[in-house]
């Protein structure tokens, strides 16, 4: 009875589907093959998270909190194996046809992303070219449980303590790894591992309001800051006298990073030849606003020549007067919290977009051994763990700048570009848009974002929220949008000139300082920082492009039943995708 009740039940299924349409018969055959997609993600992740706990911390598994990566060669030569051998059974065993769209797109997303990551251990290898990759481990690893996770403190404090105990295999598998960086790198790498040592001399017990005495913190950390002297000897002594690698990578290998880099569908010198063009027409706007407000401020002064040499004399006098508005080192994060209010009351009025409820962006002063790299970041909440804290960080000028250098830098980042940075960097910028992208039910495109389009919707907001009204139609704060987006454009032209050319230190100050209106203390920290890295600097211009043209492309369509507020959470509800999807997904 029962092989013959299997067997009724199998004919009356073949039955049933054989009387189904055509097109219900390819949906299930897709949802089917959606759902092996969907579940061979999710055990690649599970693996991931095991084999490297960091990476699982930053997405919000706080299963191996406890724990540190792996760092030896033995092991990163074991993960370049296990991501070739995925990406060959992807495209062995998922059939691309029998996918529905957006899980082409999440295939396609997953692919470029092992395509890249299996290019940057063969073709970089920053553990043996980088000596700050090691710090990552060593200090944001911890930095970020005691920040962001949402267990109890008790039980992040205990997994801090353990994870900061194995602090000493990272700084051994450094030695076993690095061979000869570029100089630069190894510098910043000594002055980051300062800031590392103070951090858990003392900081970390502030951080995590702990007792010195009796924090179970108390000796891991002692071990800790012992072992980040020793890696300093090392990086001093042995690592900075054969510190002769070039941090050009050179125009080759440049081109085919920007290309895995943007995902965009563009090549070097495209990028290139737009942003030239661009920063000419960037600029001569510029100069039409700073040729309005000359005589509110040079009151009867005559208007320099209209040649080029008048036109940016005008831009840079009119930007110097108005950047002595600023704050100070002391009140730089409370000057970022008070243009919150009425940044967000405008996006709420104006129907820009429906903001995120609660609001977990919380605004802090950046710590001393992040510094370095730039004035402020957007830390989000972890993909899996959404409800955790952001972190927007602002970071103060170092206390041992002297005070002329501190006020450069409070001139560069006064009250109207600090404005900018806060949409840019919160709202409707980082924070707002990876606060929906943690909301898509693709766990790809959570985990596997685009900085392109991160940087680049970021970049967008800048000007659309002006162009929307905010600052009342304030020229001052238009100048410096402009002068904030020329920033951005000038970055891509930087990046590549660097990497492929051989422009020169002055040469680049020269571009960020007489073609951007940078202050000297501004554009030196981007020179530095573009010989740190290479490609992500083209990422905010072409980013901001995509976006850009989008937004006129269906606006123009739709014509009369255009709302803002649909165009941008319609974008934002794709994840933080490649843009060269936008086209197709934002109709």
């Amino acid at each position: 009875m029962i092989l013959f009740t299997r067997r009724l039940c199998l004919c009356a299924t073949l039955g049933m589907i054989a009387l189904l349409p055509a097109s219900s018969m390819f949906a299930q055959d897709t949802a089917q093959e959606d759902a092996r997609l969907a579940t061979r993600f999710q055990e690649w992740l599970d693996d991931q998270c095991k084999r490297h706990p960091m990476f699982a911390t930053y997405l919000g598994n706080h299963d191996y909190d406890n724990q540190l990566d792996d760092l030896s060669p033995q092991a990163r030569a074991e993960d370049l194996q296990n991501d070739t051998r995925v990406l060959i059974e992807l495209k062995q065993q998922v059939d691309l046809k029998r996918l529905s769209r957006n899980a082409q797109i999440d295939l396609e997303i997953w692919q470029h992303f092992l395509e890249y990551r299996i290019w940057q251990a063969t073709n970089s290898n920053d553990f043996a070219n980088d000596p700050r990759v090691y710090l990552t481990y060593v200090s944001d690893s911890v930095f970020t449980l005691l920040t962001q996770s949402t267990l109890p403190k008790h039980r992040n404090v205990e997994n801090a303590s353990k994870r900061i105990a194995q602090i000493p295999s990272i700084v051994q598998a450094a030695k076993q790894s690095i061979g000869q960086p570029p100089k630069i790198l190894t510098e910043i790498a000594i002055k980051r591992t300062d800031g590392a040592i103070a951090f858990y001399e003392s900081d970390i017990f502030k951080l995590a309001e702990e007792s010195p005495q009796l924090s179970p913190l108390q000796a891991p950390s002692r071990s800790a800051a012992a072992s980040l002297k020793d890696y300093k000897k090392f990086l001093e002594q042995e690592v900075l006298p054969r510190s002769k690698g070039d941090w050009r990578i050179g125009k080759d290998k440049f081109a085919k990073k920007l290309e895995l880099e943007l995902d965009a569908g563009l090549t070097a010198a495209e990028v290139i030849q737009a942003a030239n063009a661009e920063a000419d027409r960037v600029e001569q706007e510029m100069y039409y606003v700073a040729k309005q407000l000359w005589h509110t401020i040079f009151v009867g002064q005559s208007l320099p020549p209209d040649d080029q040499q008048g036109r940016r004399d005008t831009i840079r006098k009119v930007l110097g007067e108005l950047g002595k508005e600023h704050g100070k080192p002391d009140t730089l994060v409370q000057d970022a919290q008070k243009t919150v209010s009425a940044i967000k009351e405008m996006i709420v009025r104006k129907k820009i977009l429906t903001l995120p409820d609660p609001d977990q962006c919380d605004i802090i002063e950046m710590p001393e051994f992040q510094r370095g790299f730039s004035a402020a970041y957007l830390n989000p909440a972890p993909a899996l763990d959404p409800n955790a804290k952001s972190l927007y960080a602002i970071s103060p000028p170092p206390t041992e700048w002297p005070a002329e250098r501190q006020e450069a830098f409070f001139k560069e980042y006064n009250k109207y570009m600090l404005q900018i940075l806060t949409i840019h960097e919160a709202y409707p910028g980082h924070y707002v848009q990876l606060d929906y992208s943690n909301r898509v039910r693709s766990p790809i495109r959570k985990i596997l974002s685009s900085g392109v389009f991160a940087e680049g919707w970021a970049v967008y907001t800048e000007q659309m929220m002006l162009d929307q009204g905010y600052g009342e139609g304030d020229l001052a704060l238009r100048l410096h949008q402009l002068k904030f987006y020329l920033r951005a454009v000038l970055n891509a032209i930087l990046d590549y000139s660097m990497h492929c050319t051989e422009m020169s230190d002055e040469q680049a100050m020269e571009l960020l300082v007489g073609r951007g209106y940078q202050t000297e203390g501004e554009a030196f920290g981007k020179v530095q920082r573009a010989k740190q890295s290479s490609c992500q600097l083209s990422t905010y211009f072409v980013g901001r492009t995509a976006f850009y043209r989008l937004r006129q492309n269906v606006q123009r369509a739709r014509g009369e039943n255009f709302n803002l507020q649909e165009f941008h959470e319609q974008v934002l509800n794709c994840g933080t995708i490649p843009v060269k999807y936008l086209q197709e997904l934002v109709r």
